[in-house]
């Protein structure tokens, strides 16, 4: 379908059985975001909330919860904006197979976005930042929060919507020290195109205008987040995924979305932050206060009849997980083109999507050569790690495909078969005080800390054990209880992390105690924590603790390990993933807010049918990591 605007799109939702009205009055403060929770841990379907409590606008919540909904959404420009996607990444493609692209350019006419008139788009009205939905998600939030937005900005020095940037940088509507209805906070981090151009901004001496779309075609909230290939631009992909032109128009010098539901329009003048946050993060903690550039709202508009979208961000799996699998089919292929050698690349979700990546590359070098050890791959990690936001990653594994065929998305098979290829004296790199994701809190400051890259190919080296080894059960008191995780990875629990000069000395107590007994090939991997149990329980849950609460060069450590010629080497890594006191406080969903949302869930009320549907949850492992850190 070619929506127009929101409302078009919820209509069709609801027709086809995707979308469920909420008539009860709902409060922004909390409820809704715990209602959307609920709903999506069920696999339910998108939320169109009709009666906000100081509020007369309407929200919508889950539209791209599941990448089933999210295709039938795009379900008649899904193909060809893959098709243009991939033109634009190997454009030797349409010289190749002239009749099978002849379409993509029929549909990429559509795509170049259209200047409609001037002023103030017909049936928009003036409305204030008091008057949106006050959306706060958890408890320790620092206020009410956009969490669907498309911030806007143009490039001072080359002014014009083709040389525009569109990002998903978080805006806080209210709360700390900002001066309701005249301020807002925009958070950006590294690596986002709107930082490039409050520089160049800055260095004229002048504020850079900012226009923040909300609603509108999903396409367009969708191009927000999109990393799109260099010279295709997001609103040109919001026009083609769309199926219509994006339509734009200007007043006062800022730019409106003539579809959007909303738009705010401000600017941030040269060296003006304000403090933002807290806000519960996509890694499952808080994000903490801190200095951002604050926006001075120059008007606020709203179409008749608006709708607030709206999303819930939270430890993984969440509504942002289907939208990464989303991206990840669009632009899947780009990441070839781009990284030579480069055959898959998966942000690995349950860590947090940054702290974590696998990756398949090729090993070509020196196929003459009986001996393998990892070298193409090395070159190929350097520049994954160098390639947009992928470089804020903290830890990559990477493979070559030889004897047998390997996922990154197969997570247990994939570490499998680095874990039992891997030479842990010549295949651990290390890079140190470096960036990372702004919001992990693991490393030495804001967006400070260190990557390392784990690289193994060649013939199988060991087999991964499958027991708790006996050496990691008679740990004297003080370690323990150890709990198998998967092959070749044992948690072993530990006293609680005070600073990292004990670390350092614990640490170095429980690698002599593991030499003392011998070797121990078949378990490469052990993890510290705070409860064995715990990481061991399930998979994600492994994941989530080990990659987010461990900064590789503080916090990877190793039995006989040894530093030659300035590379570090050991027998069996041991990664710290106890948490840590500088790190941020995990997220941990309200009982009274739970108790109080049973009222919608009830026989007889809107989501009563959704009362017996249920996937796994995760508020139970949530509650159960939470008294683990208290």
């Amino acid at each position: 379908m070619s929506y127009r605007n929101m409302e078009e799109c919820i209509i069709d939702l609801e027709k086809h059985g995707h979308l469920i009205r909420i008539h009860e009055e709902v409060d922004p403060h909390l409820e809704m975001a715990a209602i959307h929770m609920k709903v999506y841990e069920a696999g339910g379907p998108a939320l169109l909330f009709e009666n906000v409590r100081g509020s007369k606008y309407r929200a919508v919540s889950n539209l791209f919860g599941t990448i089933e909904r999210s295709k039938f959404i795009f379900r008649d420009t899904w193909e060809s904006s893959q098709a243009v996607i991939a033109l634009r990444s190997n454009p030797m493609k349409a010289l190749k197979q002239p009749l099978r692209y002849i379409g993509t350019g029929l549909a990429a006419r559509k795509a170049l976005p259209i200047k409609k008139g001037g002023g103030v788009p017909a049936g928009f009205e003036e409305i204030r930042i008091s008057d949106l939905p006050q959306i706060k998600h958890w408890q320790g939030d620092g206020g009410a929060f956009v969490t669907l937005p498309q911030v806007y900005s143009e490039d001072p020095d080359k002014p014009g919507i083709m040389n525009s940037n569109l990002g998903m940088y978080r805006i806080q509507l209210s709360g700390n020290e900002y001066e309701l209805n005249k301020e807002v906070g925009v958070h950006y981090q590294i690596h986002r195109g709107i930082g490039i151009h409050q520089a160049h901004a800055n260095r004229r001496g002048e504020p850079l205008k900012v226009s923040c779309f909300i609603g509108g075609p999903p396409a367009h909230t969708l191009s927000a987040v999109m990393p799109l290939p260099e010279g295709l631009s997001e609103m040109t992909f919001a026009g083609l995924l769309s199926g219509r032109h994006f339509r734009y128009t200007y007043v006062d010098g800022f730019c409106i979305s003539s579809d959007a539901d909303f738009v705010i329009t401000g600017e941030i003048h040269p060296g003006e932050t304000k403090p933002e946050g807290p806000f519960g993060d996509h890694l499952g903690y808080y994000s903490l206060t801190h200095p951002f550039p604050v926006m001075r709202v120059h008007k606020v508009y709203a179409k008749k009849g608006a709708i607030f979208p709206f999303t819930v961000v939270g430890r993984p799996p969440q509504e942002d997980t289907a939208f990464g699998e989303l991206i990840h089919e669009l632009t899947g292929g780009a990441i070839r083109s781009e990284i030579p050698g480069v055959k898959e690349v998966h942000a690995v979700d349950a860590a947090g999507v940054h702290p974590l990546l696998f990756a398949i590359g090729s090993e070509r070098y020196t196929p003459y050569q009986q001996l393998k050890q990892p070298a193409e791959l090395l070159t190929i990690s350097n520049r994954i790690l160098g390639t947009g936001q992928l470089s804020l990653a903290k830890y990559l594994f990477i493979t070559a495909e030889e004897d047998q065929p390997v996922s990154t998305h197969d997570i247990p098979g994939f570490l499998t078969y680095i874990l039992e290829r891997i030479n842990l004296r010549r295949d651990i790199h290390f890079q140190t005080n470096t960036t990372i994701d702004t919001l992990d809190y693991s490393g030495t400051g804001i967006n400070s800390g260190s990557k390392v890259v784990f690289a193994a190919v060649g013939e199988q080296k060991r087999s991964l054990c499958t027991e708790v080894p006996e050496v990691l059960r008679r740990l004297e008191q003080g370690w323990g209880p150890a709990a198998m995780i998967m092959p070749g990875i044992v948690a072993v629990q530990g006293k609680p992390f005070r600073d990292y000069a004990s670390a350092a000395e614990e640490v170095s107590g429980l690698s002599a105690a593991i030499a003392a007994q011998g070797p121990l090939d078949a378990c490469p991997m052990i993890i510290l924590c705070d409860d064995s149990s715990f990481m061991a329980e399930t998979l994600n849950n492994f994941l989530w603790a080990t990659f987010t609460r461990s900064n590789p060069s503080h916090d990877i450590h190793g039995v006989n390990s040894m530093v030659e010629h300035k590379h570090w080497a050991c027998d069996n890594v041991i990664i710290d993933a106890r948490v840590k006191p500088h790190q941020a406080p995990p997220l941990i969903p309200d009982p009274e807010v739970q108790r109080r949302i049973e009222r919608v869930f009830t026989t007889g009320a809107s989501l009563g049918g959704l009362r017996d549907r249920n996937r796994s949850s995760s508020h139970s492992v949530v509650k159960k990591d939470s008294e683990e850190d208290s």
